[in-house]
């Protein structure tokens, strides 16, 4: 044997070793054919030909929280306008929303300034003569009586609503019936100077225009938040900013009109003037009226009113809003600063017999 035959002996690997190699590469081919293929049957037999598809595997969602193709704002809106009137005056035209079943329907103070009797028309088309009953003023709220049972009424939702929730307005504005719009609650318990006097109201983007006043601002359930009253606007049409008095005090002040007691507002008793001070908001007490709940409860001249019952009082005219959305009789937390430290006194509400708040 050569010396370079012994050389070729040596570089080949014993039979032991290449059996060792040549089964782990066919361990590691099998490996990755599974990895590939993991839901293949461990011994696969011929599979008969299948057609490949371009549709997507499903994919697991949050359930839509109403079915496809249902419109909430539609479904609301059913629900409404049977109880929505048009409402003609001498002066105007308006709207109205059906509150009692048995011939009573509320609308705007100023919608019916003036008239003792309006006309009025039906969804359904038939018109009838209404009485005006009473009108609260204070608030922008009027009753009219028609004599007709049997209407379908509003449901009122007197919960104060959230903002950013849906709104949805119904009358008829520039005399067009039955029209209706949406947006969202843009604010609630807003001051609004621009009625008979300051109110707190919520405020909405919902289209309103003039015809509107009197109509319904409902949530998605088609259920009444509000009576809507008057818009600030540059042109006189709507920019998007409406106003409608809540239903607790719409509700409130026509249970008082139907019932034919005295409109009263509630009464603090005092008088007071914006806050001068740089970076001081709330309302600071000028006047303490004697015999009023403010003294009873030790308000004292100087006191800055900063919050009633948990809402801010930025100035005056909120302080005035806030008190006239309570009734006579109410007990509420009036949130002050004294020498600079905040205390919270209650008081007992009088009945308004001057313009105070």
């Amino acid at each position: 044997m050569t010396e370079e035959h012994n050389k070729r002996e040596k570089r080949q690997l014993p039979g032991w070793l290449s059996a060792i190699l040549f089964f782990g590469a066919v361990a590691l081919i099998v490996a990755g054919i599974m990895l590939l293929y993991p839901d293949s049957p461990e011994t696969p037999e011929a599979a008969p030909a299948t057609t490949t598809t371009t549709e997507p595997e499903s994919v697991d969602v949050a359930a839509p929280t109403y079915a496809p193709g249902e419109e909430p704002i539609a479904a609301a809106a059913e629900v409404i306008l049977p109880s929505v009137v048009f409402i003609q005056t001498t002066s105007g035209v308006g709207s109205g929303v059906i509150y009692d079943s048995d011939g009573l329907i509320i609308t705007a103070a100023h919608v019916v300034d003036g008239s003792d009797t309006v006309r009025i028309r039906f969804g359904d088309g038939q018109q009838v003569e209404g009485t005006v009953i009473g009108r609260a003023e204070q608030v922008d709220i009027a009753v009219i009586e028609v004599d007709r049972t049997d209407l379908p009424a509003a449901t009122f939702n007197t919960e104060k609503p959230r903002v950013g929730q849906t709104a949805i307005a119904v009358g008829s504005p520039w005399g067009f019936e039955s029209t209706v719009t949406a947006g969202i609650i843009s604010a609630v318990d807003q001051t609004n100077c621009t009625v008979n006097t300051c109110a707190s109201m919520v405020q909405t983007d919902a289209a309103i225009n003039p015809g509107n006043s009197g109509g319904a601002l409902v949530d998605r359930t088609g259920q009444v938040v509000g009576i809507n009253v008057s818009i600030i606007s540059g042109s006189g049409a709507n920019d998007g900013v409406g106003f409608a008095v809540p239903s607790d005090i719409a509700v409130t002040y026509a249970d008082g009109i139907i019932s034919g007691e005295p409109i009263e507002t509630a009464f603090l008793g005092v008088q007071a003037d914006d806050v001068n001070t740089e970076g001081q908001a709330g309302a600071q007490i000028t006047t303490i009226v004697e015999g009023s709940g403010a003294q009873a409860a030790g308000l004292e001249v100087g006191d800055v009113i900063v919050g009633l019952e948990g809402v801010p009082v930025r100035g005056w005219t909120d302080l005035v809003a806030q008190i006239r959305s309570h009734q006579p009789g109410d007990t509420v937390d009036v949130l002050i600063v004294r020498d600079g430290d905040e205390q919270t006194v209650e008081v007992a509400l009088g009945v308004n017999t001057e313009d105070l708040s």
